[in-house]
């Protein structure tokens, strides 16, 4: 199959999930690439990813079937999602949780041009802050991608920077993140705004709003976080 017809193919059905093709690129000679799903050196890696709240209604059904001891629910969905993608085009799945880590946000800058916000997250153009990287595919095979031009940077236009104003304990700062500060104050008495609604200083952020994720989400996620955290 054509590598148009065949990425055509990939996106709908990644789509199906609320997924998306994010974007990709071939490996070149001088590097060392992941393998692929038969062992050799893959040519090339697709990402897959999500904007914005897509995927949540295709997941929660899914969850609702699973029992409650799932540790990463959203993780192991994804892996099964695209796991069957890549089962079906001969490539192989990986995840940005599988170790040993695969720089998956290198991959990002590398495809899509992005750079990071104040908050670490790349920022995107269109969605802001909200978006994310579920996994890749990897093919032994060269997969051309359309190429993406270069966004400007929004943060570079952005005089205000409210991602550094909005968090009760600073916890992003040109010094980097105050992992323990943050962990500390989600989990303590004040942190409930944060618990139910998510990250201030991501939500202050005025790009992508049309993007942002349901306070349900948001909520979700930093319960992950706060679990993770012990």
């Amino acid at each position: 199959m054509p590598a148009r017809g065949m990425i055509e193919e990939i996106t709908a059905a990644l789509g199906a999930n609320g997924l998306i093709l994010r974007s990709g690129f071939v490996f070149s000679d001088h590097e060392t690439a992941p393998h692929g799903a038969s062992g050799v050196p893959a040519r090339s890696v697709l990402l897959v990813g999500q904007a914005g709240a897509a995927p949540w209604p295709h997941f929660s059904r899914w969850r609702e079937l699973q029992p409650e001891s799932i540790v990463n629910p959203l993780d192991t969905w994804s892996r099964q999602v695209i796991g069957q993608v890549a089962e079906k085009y001969e490539a192989r799945a990986v995840s940005p949780s599988d170790k040993p880590y695969l720089p998956f946000q290198q991959w990002a800058v590398r495809a899509e041009g992005l750079k990071r916000s104040p908050l670490g997250i790349l920022m995107h153009p269109r969605y802001g802050l909200w978006h994310a990287y579920r996994g890749a595919l990897l093919f032994e095979d060269e997969i051309a991608f359309p190429v993406t031009e270069p966004a400007p940077h929004l943060c570079d236009t952005c005089v205000e920077k409210p991602c550094l104003k909005s968090c009760p304990v600073d916890a992003y700062s040109n010094d980097g993140f105050a992992y323990q500060a943050c962990l500390a104050h989600v989990r303590g008495a004040d942190g409930e705004p944060c618990r139910a609604g998510g990250c201030l200083d991501r939500n202050a952020c005025p790009y992508g709003t049309a993007y942002r994720y349901p306070a349900d989400i948001q909520a979700f996620h930093m319960a992950s976080f706060a679990r993770a955290g012990s």
